[in-house]
């Protein structure tokens, strides 16, 4: 067993609890690294926390502007959700957080890198798969996985190790969140006949009273703007959620595939990421040709699976993110949101200087540009097929 592991530090119960265990039970020295990528908090406190708990070092990434830009970008350029609903919340920070690691594990020697993940979830997949493409010699531990502490029992450990942790029986929520939205599990959550409670919410409470509109400005498939004002991606994501979750708009309520086959009930509050994931596609559909708009389409739900299979370093996915550029060349315009009372958030008004739609073509007043003496011989040529097999074949006689 290696003698000093990276270990991939929330400040929460289970890897607050994993820094004091391995070092008890497996005789490794702890290095807790915890990467910013935009869930809040005190993480002077957190890094505090680690060394209470047992780490050698603590170390504090700011990693928020390197998850927007490299992480963020291209999942929103792919439209990606997850079975048509998630917007990889957690996914997508999981290989950035693998990145620096590995960049941690080789400036302070260790030989092994670990994570707090369980045996039923997909973060382990994820940890443990980028770990493989980025560092195939470096060991993964996965303590939680291991130990056989059930939740209650990993609180009790805290508690009787003076372990400072947040999480309370009265209160024992496992929750996730980063820039691009905010996840809620366990508790009464678990029962998926069980309205959630709405202790569970934090960025999509209602509290909005008149409406609103925004308009987001796009450039080659990237937002850059809100009514006009240029902000780094990650600032403005961060608007995006307070404007929009202050109409209480952006609630996920699934039943959600798992990877390791699983079914498990998941409450997911994404009111910035799904309001720009909307007016994203509202634009693509401006701004695409007609074939290249449903080919992406269908590869969409395709990369979405990707990068929630924790194969965001693989061949397949650097070819998808080969056609999602080529096909946000030109998506680039504006998209206005309108927000009202009560949970209402929908696309009011599309427009761009790229965009593909042709008032001259498409109104239905006399003077037009389109030649309508042209449709007969397409629809002609069109249905050609079709007129031949039933020529052949005979026309199906009519249901009595």
């Amino acid at each position: 067993m290696t003698t000093r592991a990276v270990l991939a530090y929330s400040g929460g119960l289970d890897t607050s609890v994993a820094v004091r265990w391995m070092g008890e039970e497996l005789g490794t020295e702890v290095v807790a690294v915890a990467v910013d990528v935009g869930q809040g908090g005190d993480f002077e406190a957190i890094r505090r926390r680690a060394l209470a708990a047992g780490a050698v070092e603590a170390v504090v990434v700011d990693a928020r502007a390197e998850y927007a830009e490299d992480f963020v970008t291209p999942a929103l350029r792919a439209n990606a959700r997850y079975e048509g609903k998630y917007p990889l919340v957690s996914s997508l920070s999981r290989p950035l957080i693998v990145k620096h690691l590995v960049a941690a594990a080789r400036k302070h020697g260790a030989g092994a890198v670990a994570h707090g993940c369980t045996g039923k979830g997909n973060d382990q997949v994820r940890f443990e798969v980028a770990t493989g493409a980025l560092a195939p010699d470096l060991e993964v531990l996965a303590p939680v996985r291991g130990w056989g502490l059930t939740r209650e029992e990993s609180i009790d450990y805290a508690e009787r190790h003076g372990i400072p942790v947040t999480v309370t029986k009265a209160s024992p929520y496992s929750i996730d969140q980063n820039l691009w939205g905010r996840t809620i599990e366990c508790g009464i959550l678990e029962d998926p006949w069980q309205s959630p409670p709405e202790e569970v919410y934090e960025t999509t409470i209602p509290t909005a009273t008149e409406a609103c509109e925004l308009v987001l400005g796009f450039d080659q498939g990237v937002p850059v703007s809100i009514d006009g004002r240029s902000l780094p991606l990650h600032e403005l994501v961060e608007e995006v959620t307070r404007v929009v979750g202050s109409y209480g708009w952006g609630r996920i309520d699934m039943v959600e595939n798992r990877r390791v086959g699983i079914k498990s009930r998941e409450i997911y509050e994404c009111p910035g990421s799904l309001a720009l994931l909307m007016a994203h596609a509202d634009l693509e559909d401006l701004t695409l040709e007609r074939d290249l708009a449903h080919e992406k389409a269908r590869l969409e739900p395709r990369y979405a699976e990707l990068v929630y299979d924790g194969l965001w370093f693989s061949p397949l996915k650097a070819a998808l993110d080969a056609f999602v550029d080529e096909s946000q060349r030109h998506v680039s315009g504006e998209v206005r949101l309108r927000c009202e009372v009560p949970g209402r958030c929908i696309v009011a008004g599309r427009r761009s200087p790229v965009g593909l739609y042709d008032y001259d073509l498409a109104t239905y007043e006399a003077a037009d540009r389109f030649r309508h003496a042209d449709a007969e011989g397409f629809v002609r040529l069109w249905g050609l097929g079709t007129r031949t097999w039933a020529a052949r074949q005979g026309v199906p006689e009519a249901e009595a």
